[in-house]
Formats: structure tokens, C-alpha cells, sequence
């Protein structure tokens, strides 16, 4: 059962809701419901009462919170830029905070979801393997628009997209080592484990093309794991699954906590464990998963000395970027040319609202937040950079990347979003397909995991190293003062798509 972003932040009492939301890692019971608005905001005022108490109020205190929530993110964002010292304090707020505040519920019992380990599995999974039948790639190859690019070709694009804006260098030069060094994609010596295994955008089938191993969990759904299954014998390398009751492969972190950890416990053989965070739910399961992620890297980077970290950062958040990105964007913004005059009526009428600036002054913060996706699924992502901010601080290998804007089904069911896609090259924004991105961040985690982690930089570089955010930290635009331009502008297109 999924709830989506539209619908009411009080997760609703149906008999159907009830059996689907109260157990496993769950928000905690609030004047008798499971209010989303009260835990997420919660945590957010937590994480920012260390370094800024008046903006820890004003989350407290905001009204209209599907609406507010944009900007006092925003504002969490500066409060981590200000300082490496603050960057850290707000994570670890942040995640003590959600430690304690959401929990874990089975058999009318619930702990705090840091205690959910202290609950005996129910029952034991099985594991199977499944081998690729095929010989593995040997060279980076990179679909894009009907081409398989690779050599001089891949390293010819690579500089057309920093050319143009749509990624930062750091990352064109990352691809390219990895390019460079083709013996790192099979990641020998590691097993890297996906949350979300069947995510458009994870990694599977680009690892499991270059032969490594993968330990893949997710949702017991027969139509998933064929597909799973599928990927992993046409590819070069093993994936390790888990077998529910009556030999189903499939296991529900949110559901099945202690029994997820349990089980890789078995399945995680290989000195090196990488823990990957790649599932996506509506709503507040979202946060629901992220959560549950959380407690199990918290408790495997405790037992396991060897274990790093994997996630996809999404464009449409807010970061704390380099001054040479805030510096372009203006300069963009300030040789518009005639545009300057055509946007002049529709800026006065909206009032500054439409084709604002980016960066006001002194911002150095890329504010791609969209309201649309909703305050959960803004405080799920920002749980999963203070658990990268956390572990990057203790000297963890973590790979945490700027995804590209990217045609993922969560993108097109939201028709918005899906018009906004459209129409966003009109903004020198870029929208990637899924088979680009998936091997494009795989290249990533593989070049990140070969790199030698560091603790001397600033925390919030983490993210903005290696983005590629497909063109929006670099437009000219604040983009939600183009959004519904953009949205117009491509609706057409979804309409003749079917979107």
C-alpha cells in the first residue's frame, strides 16, 4: 500500500491502512494517529535547534506546512553551509531525533525504532544465487539517445555536458577514471547490497553486467523478482536474494527489520560491505523506509568495520554549492538578452514570483525544492544525507551523488512534474532517461568506492563533488519561478505521450 504525496499528511484509519501502516517501522501514535506533519517536523526543528534555534521555532510554528516546508528546508541547508562543525551538529541531531522519535510495532508491542533489533526475528530466510550467463563488460559503455558511448566518444560528451552546464566537472572526471580504469567494474573484493534492488535508477543491472556481486532486497512481489531474476542471468556476475515462506524470494525492510539484518548477517560474506539506499515509496512510507534503512546502516557500520554506504541524492533538493556555480548561474542570468525584455511584463505582474534569479544575494544554496513532492519525501532525503554527513565524519567510504533529472515512473505518474520535464530544456535543463542514469551513477558508486575517503572537507561537498544535476544549479532561474512556465510549455508533449 502506498500513499501518495497528494493526499492527506495524516496517514488515513481505514481497517486497510491500519493493518498496512501499524506494524513494522511505523511514525509513532500521535492524539490516537500516525500524523506524518507532527513527527516530520519534528525531527527537522530538532536537527536545527543545535546551530539555529529561532529557525527550529519557526518550523515548529509554521502554518500551512505543505507549503512552508520548502523554505525552511531551504533554510536547514544554509544553517549546514555555514560551518563544517554545523554541517555535522544538524545530522546528528537530525538522525538521534528520528532514532527516537519513530518505532518499530509488532504484536502490540513497539520499541523506538533504534531498539527494533531488540525484537527476536520471526522467522529465517533462505538465500539463493543466481549467476550471469554472460560474459562480463569489460569497458564503460554508456547508452545515450540510441548510442552505446564509450572512448573518445564518452569522453567527447562527458566535456559537452560541462560545457553546457548540465554536470559539474568533478563528475565528467570521475566517469572518465573510471573509463580509464576498467578492472574497477566488476568491484572485486566487495558485495554490494541494494535496498530497492529493483529501483529504476539503482545499480543492479549495470553491476551485474560488469560481474560483480550483488545482494539484492526488496519487495516479496513475484512481477519484481522475475525481473530481478532476469537482469541477473543476463548478466556476468552473482546476485544473493532472499527466500520468505515457501521458497518466494522478497524481504520488506520496513515489515521485516530484524530479520533483514539477520539475514545479511548471512548473505554478506565478502570483508567489504556496501550498503546501498535505492527504494522509493509514496508519502510517508517513504520516510518509513528510510528509516528503517537508517537503523540497519547504523548497526552494520557498528558491527562491520568494512561497510560503506550508497545513495542517489535527487536534482530537485536543496545543496550548499561551490561559488563558481552560484557565480555562473548569474552571469546566465544577466546575459539574457532580449529574453530580458520579453520576461519583463509577466516579472512585474507576478511581482518578482516568474523568472526570479537564481542564488538571491549571498545564497549559496541551489534551491531545486517542488513543493509537489511534499514535505515527506523532502525529510526522507534529508535523512539520508545526515546519514552520509554522519558516516563520511567518521572516516567511512560513502558514495552519495547528485542524480540527473531522470524519466522515472514516480516522475510520470505526477503529471506536473511529467509537463515540467517536458519543457525544462527551454531552461537549459537537461532530463536524463533512465538506461543513461542508471549506468552513468553506477560508474559513480564504482569510482567512489576506489577513492580513499577524507574527513578534511567540508561535509556538505559530499554532495555537491561529482553532481550532475542535469543543468539546475547552473540555470539562470530560481526554478520553481519556472516551473509552472516549463510545465505549460511541455505540456503538449505529455499529452500526446499520454502523460
Amino acid at each position: 500500500m502506498a500513499v501518495t504525496s497528494s493526499e492527506a499528511e495524516r496517514l488515513p484509519a481505514s481497517a486497510e491502512t491500519r493493518a498496512s501502516v501499524s506494524e513494522g517501522v511505523v511514525f509513532p501514535l500521535v492524539d490516537g494517529g500516525r500524523s506524518t506533519t507532527v513527527t516530520g517536523r519534528g525531527i527537522l526543528a530538532d536537527a536545527a535547534r543545535p546551530v539555529d534555534p529561532e529557525l527550529a521555532r519557526e518550523i515548529e510554528q509554521a502554518r500551512d506546512w505543505r507549503s512552508r516546508y520548502v523554505q525552511l528546508v531551504r533554510g536547514l541547508t544554509a544553517a549546514s553551509a555555514v560551518t563544517d562543525e554545523a554541517s555535522k551538529v544538524i545530522a546528528e541531531a537530525g538522525l538521534t531525533s528520528m532514532s527516537s522519535r519513530m518505532v518499530f510495532a509488532r504484536d502490540q508491542e513497539t520499541v523506538a525504532v533504534r531498539e527494533a533489533f531488540s525484537v527476536p526475528p520471526a522467522e529465517r530466510h533462505q538465500t539463493r544465487e543466481v549467476h550471469g550467463e554472460s560474459e562480463p563488460v569489460t569497458e564503460l559503455r554508456v547508452p545515450y539517445r540510441g548510442r552505446e558511448l564509450r572512448g573518445t566518444e564518452l569522453l567527447t560528451q562527458l566535456g559537452r555536458w560541462v560545457k553546457n552546464g548540465v554536470v559539474e566537472r568533478s563528475f565528467a572526471t570521475a566517469v572518465w577514471r573510471v573509463a580509464e580504469h576498467p578492472e574497477w567494474l566488476a568491484l572485486e573484493g566487495r558485495q554490494v547490497a541494494i535496498v530497492g534492488a529493483g529501483a529504476e535508477m539503482g545499480p543492479l543491472e549495470p553491476l551485474s553486467r560488469w560481474g560483480a556481486h550483488v545482494i539484492a532486497i526488496d519487495l516479496p512481489r513475484a512481477q519484481l523478482w522475475e525481473r530481478i531474476t532476469n537482469v541477473a542471468r543476463g548478466g556476468a556476475g552473482t546476485v544473493t536474494m532472499p527466500l520468505g515462506a515457501g521458497g518466494s524470494p522478497g524481504l520488506d525492510v520496513v515489515h521485516s527489520l530484524p530479520e533483514a539484518r539477520a539475514w545479511l548477517d548471512e548473505a554478506a560474506t565478502a570483508e567489504e560491505l556496501v550498503l546501498g539506499m535505492y527504494a522509493y515509496a509514496d508519502g510517508g512510507l517513504h520516510v518509513c523506509a528510510t528509516a528503517a534503512f537508517d537503523v540497519l546502516a547504523g548497526d552494520l557500520l557498528e558491527q562491520r568495520p568494512g561497510t560503506g554506504l550508497a545513495y542517489l541524492a535527487t536534482p530537485t533538493d536543496a545543496f550548499a554549492v561551490p561559488a563558481d556555480v552560484v557565480a555562473h548561474a548569474r552571469a546566465a542570468y544577466e546575459h539574457r538578452g532580449m529574453r530580458r525584455v520579453l520576461q519583463a511584463p509577466l516579472q512585474l505582474a507576478s511581482r518578482g514570483r516568474l523568472f526570479a534569479p537564481a542564488y538571491a544575494a549571498g545564497s549559496v544554496v541551489a534551491d531545486a525544492l517542488v513543493k509537489q513532492q511534499g514535505p515527506n519525501y523532502a525529510l526522507a532525503k534529508r535523512l539520508q544525507r545526515w546519514r552520509g554527513v554522519v558516516t563520511q565524519a567518521r572516516g567511512r567510504a560513502v558514495s552519495f551523488n547528485v542524480a540527473p533529472a531522470t524519466w522515472t515512473r514516480s516522475v510520470t505518474k505526477n503529471r506536473v512534474l511529467a509537463a515540467a520535464y517536458a519543457g525544462a530544456h527551454h531552461f537549459g535543463v537537461e532530463i536524463f532517461t533512465p538506461d543513461t542514469s542508471r549506468v552513468l551513477m553506477a560508474a559513480m558508486l564504482v569510482h567512489d568506492l576506489h577513492q580513499t575517503p577524507s574527513r578534511d572537507r567540508h561535509p556538505e561537498t559530499l554532495f555537491s563533488d561529482g553532481a550532475a544535476h542535469g543543468g539546475l544549479w547552473r540555470a539562470a532561474y530560481e526554478p520553481r519561478s519556472v516551473l509552472g512556465l516549463a510545465a505549460l510549455s511541455g505540456l503538449p508533449r505529455t499529452i500526446r505521450s499520454g502523460g
